[in-house]
Order: structure tokens, then sequence, then C-alpha cells
């Protein structure tokens, strides 16, 4: 998938800072080119639940933001954020104290 569409697809008005931002993400991110399309179907899948893949603002990684309506949903959401995980092999990180995971990438 091309950088512009990456960027589309996840909500963004590509312009050269966010395409720049997305190369550092693509390059700190292992085995990006096996999971670039499981990320953007895990972004199609949270955001029925309020919930959304987005790109890092302090580290070059794809953070997963869980921002669900209630409870039961955001359960919901971890739910499809560790079967993904699981599913695609992908070493994610969740932030102490807070709704945010970090993708770091394909884990062999």
């Amino acid at each position: 998938m091309h950088r512009d569409a990456m960027l589309t697809q996840l909500g963004y008005a590509p312009n050269s800072a966010l395409l720049s931002q997305l190369e550092r993400i693509e390059k700190n991110t292992s085995g990006y080119d096996k999971i670039q399309k499981h990320i953007m179907d895990l972004h199609d899948h949270l955001k029925i639940d309020g919930s959304y893949v987005a790109l890092s603002n302090t580290n070059d990684y794809f953070k997963i933001k869980v921002e669900a309506p209630s409870i039961e949903i955001a359960e919901e959401a971890h739910e499809k954020i560790k079967h993904f995980s699981d599913k695609f092999k992908v070493t994610i990180n969740k932030l102490d104290n807070k709704e945010t995971y970090y993708i770091l990438g394909f884990n062999h």
C-alpha cells in the first residue's frame, strides 16, 4: 500500500511531515511488510468500537488507542487487539495506566 493511501485510510491528510513520520515508523516496525495489511484490518475492526490505529506523536510506532464509549465495548476492543497480536504474531506493548498500545512489529 502506498504511504499516501495508508495515511488517508487512517484518517490523516497526507503531507510531507506525516509521510516522513510514516517512513520512520515503517523502518522501526519489524516485519512491517508482513503485517501492514493486518494493521489496516485491525483499524477497520476497531472503528466499530470507537477505537483506532494512529501514528504515535511521541515514538516512531503505530499506536492503538482504545476510546470505547463503555467498559463492555472497551473489553471487546482489547480482545480484538489480543486476537490481532496472537493470530499474526505481532508484538504489542500496552502502556501502563493508559488505553494505548504500541505495535512493535512482527514476532518471528
